[in-house]
């Protein structure tokens, strides 16, 4: 009870810190997103490193690589998730200092459901019948934006499929969180500091030539990537994943609400009508997962008993 009570706080200050982003990103939008990615990876690699080395996991990290380099599947799967998971984080800066923080919310808001499509085309599982309906309403929901807008919700569907496919990659990796973001970071940290050197002979770098306030924020971008995940991480091993996925919903509502109150997008009768569609098509995808996992739960507890009365009777 202990852990779980543990698992359900972390999870929720994961979520609630990830909710909350946008108000970070705008306090830099006069950084360009580029230049606010490029210092997300340097920073984030540099600070999660000396959490590693501090947590005394050095050897356990560098074991870590020396497995995955002896498992090239593995290694190119966490390859391709960290330049994945790098575009995500580049889609999202970009839109929220863009104005398109409700678009980010939809985006979030559709990425369990993706998640699902993408298993079942690529690890061949099965929907149920109301998950298919959920997936149906969400679809309604996105193509009543598609038509109201008169283009497709790019960033929103760029957000679910980025971060759903790195989570189908990053599924088929078993790694400790913390660790697998120093070595997903350390790919990606070669293009990063490339891109510094660039934009310094170019003129055009921010970081230690606007202010200090602009320093600071530049350098906590790691603080900020690093500190939800290892909450995240926390939380995950101690609770049902079904309970994750309804804590999850936290962060996207945030954004939402961040979005048409602090920022004052649009949100009007086409948008709710839309997002109408996709928090049903989530009550459904919800509860019929609930459903699963405990007539899941219930099966294997008979089967252990049922186990245990052959034992007593042998």
């Amino acid at each position: 009870m202990q852990n779980e009570r543990k698992g359900i706080i972390a999870s929720i200050g994961a979520y609630f810190l990830w909710g909350l982003f946008p108000l970070y990103w705008k306090v830099i939008q006069h950084v360009s997103s580029e230049e606010i990615l490029a210092s997300r990876v340097i920073w984030s690699f540099i600070l999660t490193l000396i959490f590693v080395l501090i947590l005394k996991q050095g050897r356990t990290l560098m074991s870590d690589f020396k497995e995955l380099w002896h498992n090239k599947k593995a290694f190119w799967s966490l390859f391709f998730a960290a330049y994945l998971v790098s575009m995500n984080w580049f889609i999202y800066i970009w839109a929220v200092n863009h104005d398109h923080i409700v678009q980010t919310s939809l985006g979030y808001y559709m990425n369990p459901i993706i998640s699902v499509l993408l298993g079942i085309i690529f690890l061949k599982e099965r929907l149920s019948k109301s998950q298919i309906s959920a997936f149906s309403l969400a679809a309604i929901g996105v193509v009543i934006l598609f038509v109201s807008y008169g283009q497709i919700p790019w960033v929103a569907i760029s957000l679910a499929l980025t971060f759903g496919i790195y989570g189908l990659l990053k599924k088929q990796i078993v790694i400790d969180a913390t660790r697998g973001l120093v070595i997903e970071t350390m790919f990606i940290l070669p293009i990063a500091i490339i891109y510094y050197v660039y934009l310094y002979f170019q003129g055009n770098m921010s970081f230690l030539h606007v202010d200090m306030k602009t320093n600071l924020f530049l350098i906590g971008t790691g603080i900020v990537t690093a500190i939800p995940l290892i909450l995240f991480a926390t939380g995950a091993q101690n609770i049902p994943l079904y309970l994750v996925g309804f804590i999850q919903y936290i962060a996207p509502t945030m954004t939402l609400i961040l979005g048409v109150i602090v920022y004052h997008e649009s949100f009007g009768g086409t948008e709710l009508v839309s997002f109408s569609f996709i928090w049903l098509a989530l009550i459904i995808f919800s509860i019929s997962t609930i459903a699963e996992v405990r007539k899941s739960h219930r099966i294997h507890q008979e089967d252990e008993t049922f186990e245990n009365l052959n034992r007593i009777n042998n």
